[in-house]
């Protein structure tokens, strides 16, 4: 068995059985058949049956004959049988017709391709039409569907080198009529059988025409929310591989089906809106294995209880952004497929292939909900009633390459070879008896026979609309198993499936709404409170200033007054002293004559003193109502003031209310998240596998799409989008939140940011690091010191990144977290976060000092296989710095691994199962091993026998020859070898 990236089986050389089948009729071999002219037809023979045989003598071969079946065909497929409709039927029969005189003519020519083999001329173009009502333009509930019949079209390779040779003399056991969709069997030279099939598609058919009649029609409807499957059957060697799978680098009309398929979903969706995710699996041996991470090589399958549907959580799901993106994972996947040399096909596949795709996309113009939140007392309660959470449609495509057919004494499979084709052969008999029971409207069907079977569950009798070609080859050699790969496909056509349109509630994009409007209304709220605040405050400073003036004016009256009336009460005694001087001076006469007059005088002084006094008291009694007129002023000013401070008692209050609606939309949320949640969960139990990353659990992350994501950034995902909507500082500043909850879900939302290089940089500067390692210090909640050692695993894999952990003591925390830690996956991520510092030349002195190395080996107690990985990991990197730091000079003395006793448990592990492990712990002893002053230890520990089995039997050429050239320059080394006789 080997992986490798696969030539068309289609120009692939079939190692048959080399043997001459001889006629026991003579006439026979004198009408054998005429070869075409070979400037027509570079590199194969005639296909027409010799004169005077069986075949053309054939009434079916009148004009008449044709003719009248032309009509019975039209006939059929215009009568409902399900074969497309009376347009595309009259365009298969004219084009088909303008085509065949053509290749009759010889002037369509094949161009040979690099390997031998050539391309295909289209003979129609009339697309595989969907049953039950078209191309599934209808639109359909979750809950009722659509009936649908599997669409079933044959293809047939034409001969390649070894056939021409080898049956020259035969003409071929199939006979095409793509015009009528017909293809005669023939069982010998007098007999053949008829069968009718949606699409007849001849050697001459290009990879265009078969996409557009088998796959389109499919792709439309996944378009459309609808799930889809296309699947190719047949005998090995007969271009299953090339019909699906072909990548075409070389020559972009040989793209398969896979790569078409993708450039339209690209085309056709909102990059905004909607999300595409892959996987990418193969069913080997009875286990489902990742073709994108062929370490996960035991996928189990999950089957929801409720519904019956089948997923693969334990999947990789990549998110897929453009057309190269998806291409680099189909060449991944292709390196990792399993394949061998068989007599029959020199690049044989032995799994069958699974590439899953699913697809998300946003419905619009339906249920557009515009939310209007009153500001008025009591109506914002309403608001709840009001909100409907928008629609989105997940489907899924699967394409499936199923390994081919082959009977052992044909294929000279043998040991290992022999085991894989037992367990092809009893996976497709499994899907054989149920595709039999469902043609058949058994009560019973097998599905649980095979994992095939059992991952084939809705593409047969289920919910998903579906296409099958079935590839043969021409070959009479082979007839038996021609007429088994015809049989399924006649027995598939008669499966029926209820094709549904999947649709539910965006309950995530609802949150988002809805904490935009709590911030809207929290800030409405804040501005309102704000508001009355400074209007209080000015009000009662008004008042303020008006009463003092008021009593400043007052003041100042009331003392000018008073001087007033006292300056004039003592002017009036000083004349009434002058005059009672002057009338004691004067003659008694004159006091008697004046006396009259004075006392005249002193009453009419008396009179005005009156007047003045009644004047003042007048102005007194004035300024007094004006001081009353004020301090009544001042009491409404107070009232004012009462009445205001009564309204921000009121604002208090509804302050107090609105947090109460805001703690109940809380709950509501996380409500809604965790429905949306459980609901996501249970559809995508039925979708395939899937994450990716995006409520706060789109704060997570679709990722890991869109992972891929994506993962990555031209459709958004959903954490991408909340990173640019929220911000960073917002998303940084939940990790210090007193709910739990909220910092697992933040410090995922940092993990998965950490995750893209572009964001690493932003993290770091925003204080995302130091609140990572703050988290890794205080909290003992075992999820956010896995997430946030993950996090900074992420940020380690940059060098100006590691300068920082090391500066903030982050060695020292991962070694606590490690010592403390119990979860395998927590150990997982501490232990790679070390091995990425592992890889930096500057900080090994310090990262031994800090405990790095003893934190690693402490974690292999633990005994996870992941776990171990990434110790080995660490390691290796640790000893390549090492190394390199010796070769140029900067660094003496024996290895910092060996002082701190890593070297015993690197001999245990070097053989180790797990592929891993082993590749990592041969690459570090080689490392170690390459400098004389750790020999003598490299000896005496034993590891010279493990140093010996790399160099002679490891499966990377690269640590196989670094191991050889170890032992071939040490001294010590080839001293001791020499001693155990032991030949490099």
């Amino acid at each position: 068995m080997c992986t490798r990236g696969r030539p068309s089986p289609l120009t692939a050389n079939c190692h048959s059985l080399r043997h001459h089948r001889h006629s026991s009729s003579p006439a026979l071999h004198s009408a054998g058949p005429v070869p075409s002219p070979p400037h027509l037809f570079p590199g194969l023979r005639s296909r027409a049956p010799p004169l005077g045989s069986p075949s053309s003598r054939d009434p079916s071969h009148h004009p008449r004959c044709l003719a009248y079946l032309s009509k019975m065909a039209s006939g059929v497929r215009n009568g409902g049988g399900g074969l497309g409709s009376r347009t595309g039927s009259k365009m298969d029969r004219q084009q088909g017709s303008a085509a065949t005189p053509k290749a009759a003519a010889g002037k369509p020519r094949l161009s040979a391709s690099a390997s031998g083999g050539g391309a295909y001329r289209r003979t129609s173009s009339g697309p595989l039409h969907a049953a039950g009502g078209g191309g599934g333009g209808g639109r359909a509930s979750s809950d009722s569907g659509v009936s649908s019949r599997v669409r079933v079209a044959v293809r047939l390779r034409p001969r390649n080198a070894e056939e021409q040779a080898s049956d020259a003399d035969f003409a071929d056991c199939v006979e095409l009529q793509p015009e009528l969709k017909r293809l005669k069997l023939r069982k010998n030279n007098w007999e053949s059988d008829t069968f009718e099939f949606d699409e007849v598609l001849t050697e001459f058919s290009s990879q265009k025409r078969v996409y557009e009649v088998v796959a389109k029609p499919v792709v439309e409807s996944v378009l459309e929310g609808y799930n889809g499957t296309v699947m190719a059957y047949g005998q090995t060697g007969t271009g299953k591989t090339f019909t699906l799978g072909r990548l075409g680098d070389e020559d972009t009309a040989a793209r398969g089906i896979m790569v078409r398929a993708m450039e339209d979903i690209l085309a056709d969706i909102t990059p905004e809106t909607d999300t595409i995710s892959l996987s990418y699996l193969q069913l080997y041996m009875e286990m489902i294995q990742d073709l994108l991470d062929p370490v996960n090589d035991n996928i189990a399958i999950v089957e929801d209880p409720r519904t019956g549907d089948v997923s693969l959580p334990g999947a990789t799901v990549v998110e897929v952004r453009d057309q190269k993106s998806f291409m680099d994972l189909l060449r991944i996947g292709e390196a990792h497929r399993a394949a061998a040399n068989t007599k029959m096909n020199t690049e044989s596949s032995r799994s069958h292939a699974i590439l899953m795709v699913n697809l998300r996309r946003a419905v619009k113009g339906r249920n557009e909900m515009g939310v209007s939140m009153s500001a008025e007392n009591g109506h914002s309660s309403s608001m709840m009633g009001s909100l409907r959470p928008p629609i989105v449609r997940k489907s899924k495509l699967v394409v499936v390459d199923l390994a081919g057919s082959e009977r052992i004494d044909k294929s000279g499979s043998e040991g290992h070879t022999l085991e894989e084709a037992k367990s092809i052969n009893l996976s497709l008999s499994s899907l054989g008896k149920c595709i039999n029971a469902l043609a058949e409207s058994s009560a019973h069907v097998p599905v649980r026979d095979s994992k095939l079977t059992r991952l084939l569950k809705d593409s047969f009798g289920g919910t998903a609309r579906t296409s099958l070609v079935v590839t043969i080859g021409p070959s009479p050699r082979h007839r038996g198993e021609t007429t088994s790969t015809i049989m399924f496909g006649q027995r598939a056509m008669k499966v029926q499936n209820m094709v549904k349109l999947k649709e539910e509630f965006d309950y995530k994009s609802l949150c988002r709404r809805l904490d935009i409007e709590l911030d809207k209304l929290i800030a409405e709220n804040e501005r309102q409170r704000k508001y009355f605040d400074d209007e209080i405050e000015r009000i009662t400073t008004e008042a303020r200033c008006r009463i003092v003036e008021a009593e400043r004016e007052c003041k100042i009256a009331l003392e000018n007054d008073k001087m007033k009336y006292h300056q004039e009460y003592l002017d009036s005694i000083k004349i009434l002293e002058e005059k009672w001087k002057v009338h004691q001076q004067s003659p008694k006469k004159e006091v008697k004559e004046t006396e009259s007059a004075s006392t005249g005088d002193v009453h009419d002084l008396l009179q005005n003193e009156k007047m003045l006094r009644q004047s003042a008291e007048d102005e007194s009694n004035d300024l007094r109502n004006q001081l009353l007129h004020w301090k009544k002023m001042e009491a409404t000013a107070t009232a004012e003031v009462v009445k205001l401070r009564r309204m921000l008692d009121t604002e208090a209050s509804q302050k107090d209310k609105f947090q109460e609606e805001i703690a109940v939309l809380k709950s509501r949320f996380m409500q809604l998240s965790m429905d949306a949640d459980e609901t996501r969960m249970s559809l995508d139990t039925g979708d395939g596998p899937g994450k990716i990353f995006p409520g706060l659990d789109s704060l997570m992350s679709h990722t890991r799409s869109s992972q891929p994501r994506e993962q990555s950034n031209g459709p958004k995902a959903p954490v991408a989008k909340l990173f640019e909507q929220v911000g960073l500082q917002k998303i940084l500043s939940l990790l210090e939140s007193e709910e739990p909850d909220v910092r697992v879900h933040a410090v995922k939302v940092v993990a998965n940011l950490a995750a893209e290089e572009a964001n690493q940089e932003k993290i770091v500067e925003a204080g995302g690091l130091t609140s990572l390692l703050m988290l890794l210090r205080s909290s003992e909640d075992e999820t956010i010191r896995r997430v946030a050692a993950g996090a900074i695993a992420n940020l380690a894999m940059n060098e100006t990144n590691q300068d920082l952990i090391m500066a903030q003591g982050g060695v020292t925390l991962l070694s606590m977290t490690a010592s403390d830690a119990e979860d395998p996956q927590t150990l997982r991520m501490v232990a790679g976060a070390i091995a990425n510092l592992c890889g930096n030349d500057k900080l090994q002195a310090r990262l031994r000092g800090e405990g790095g190395i003893k934190a690693l080996l402490g974690m292999v107690k633990c005994g996870h296989p992941d776990v171990l990985a990434q110790v080995a990991r660490g390691i290796a990197n640790f000893a390549k710095c090492e190394s390199r730091a010796a070769t140029q000079g900067n660094k003496v003395g024996r290895s910092l691994l060996v002082d701190d006793g890593a070297l015993p448990w690197i001999v245990k592990n070097a053989n180790n199962e797990a592929a891993p492990i082993r590749r990592h712990i041969e690459l570090a002893l080689c490392h170690l091993a390459q400098h004389e002053v750790n020999a003598k230890d490299i000896v005496s520990e034993g590891a010279l026998w493990e140093l010996v089995r790399i160099s002679r039997d490891c499966s990377r050429e690269d640590i196989r020859m670094l191991a050889y050239r170890t032992l071939t320059s040490s001294p010590t080394l080839q001293s001791e070898m020499r001693r155990l006789r032991i030949e490099c």
